[in-house]
């Protein structure tokens, strides 16, 4: 088997494609998720918090004698990154329990003949070793 036959076979398998379509959709989904971040829930923390960044805030370490810098411990970047991870959480659930929602309402999908039979099927069985 050549190379390119044995590629083109590789690609187009479902679950590559699957897996691209999934990471093209999450970058975009990223975009959405970005702007209601930063344009929609980042401002409502900032009205209450009367700030957007805390990284800046630090504790500065007493000064060790021949050092060039004062040694300064940066909370306010970690603080700012909960922060940001705390938002984007909160954001991504909504979304997800929204598109979740949306899925629900259109309704169930007709069992397959099959499938009903084997229910039927085992329905009957069940009554018969009952009795």
């Amino acid at each position: 088997m050549g190379f390119f036959s044995e590629f083109k076979k590789f690609a187009m398998r479902g679950n590559v494609i699957d897996m691209a379509v999934g990471i093209v959709l999450g970058a975009n989904f990223t975009n959405i998720v970005n702007a209601l971040v930063e344009k929609v829930f980042t401002p409502i923390t900032a009205y209450f918090t009367g700030n957007t960044d805390v990284s800046g805030f630090s504790i500065h370490l007493p000064p060790v004698i021949g050092a060039q810098k004062q040694a300064e411990i940066g909370l306010g970047a970690v603080g700012q990154s909960i922060i940001q991870f705390l938002i984007v959480a909160i954001v991504m659930f909504l979304l997800v329990r929204a598109i979740n929602r949306l899925n629900l309402d259109l309704g169930s999908a007709p069992v397959p003949e099959d499938v009903r039979l084997l229910r039927e099927i085992r329905d009957l069985m069940k009554q018969q070793n009952s009795a």
